[in-house]
């Protein structure tokens, strides 16, 4: 039905365009006037009525690109938890973190040294990072099977290894202490070469 209307919407534009000398009817592609006869009728919006319209249009629609939001006035803050990073050191480094990011959002936020390889698509295990309590561990979700070929990979792999691109922060999780390795394994630039196919 839908498809009835819109070829019955489209036969009357072509109708009305051939009464007005826009398209000739004999079905053949010659246009009845010039190409540049329809450029002159296009508006012409100054540069100051652009940018008014613009600055209206962004002020007027809010746009987000992290998984939280504030309100709209910006005054209130998001709900934070503090997560402890524990360097190859052992120097503990608190960040607040807003609920709904992940640890290594929070890690690259924060200057910590955290790699990230794969800019958190599971391609790697270089954002990998150990849970210090097992108590903290236990309130994760269970790893996915991706998640967990990827701790396969990964240097110094414990019992309570995760990867921090799938670590969320949660209300539940505040306190928790995650330790990052001392080395990682990059396989881009550890001097891995590709078989060509």
């Amino acid at each position: 039905m839908l498809g009835h209307r819109i070829s019955r919407f489209g036969s009357t534009i072509v109708k009305q365009l051939a009464r007005e000398g826009y398209i000739s009817t004999y079905r053949t592609r010659i246009l009845q006037r010039s190409y540049g006869h329809y450029l002159p009728s296009l508006p012409v919006v100054p540069r100051q009525a652009r940018i008014s319209q613009e600055a209206w249009f962004l002020k007027s629609h809010k746009f987000c690109t992290s998984s939280t939001t504030s309100s709209e006035n910006g005054d209130e803050e998001t709900e934070k938890i503090t997560i402890i990073f524990v360097d190859k050191d052992g120097e503990e480094i608190p960040v607040k973190v807003p609920i709904g990011m992940s640890v290594l959002e929070a890690a690259h936020e924060n200057d910590i040294d955290l790699e990230g390889a794969c800019e958190a698509s599971l391609a790697c295990s270089t954002c990998h990072v150990i849970v210090m309590d097992t108590e903290f561990y236990n309130k994760l979700e269970e790893p996915t099977d991706e998640e967990n070929d990827m701790l396969d990979l990964a240097f110094g792999l414990t019992e309570t290894s995760r990867l921090g691109c799938q670590v969320i922060a949660r209300p539940e999780l505040d306190g928790v202490r995650l330790a990052i390795p001392s080395a990682t394994r990059n396989f881009a630039v550890d001097g891995f070469v590709p078989k060509p196919h």
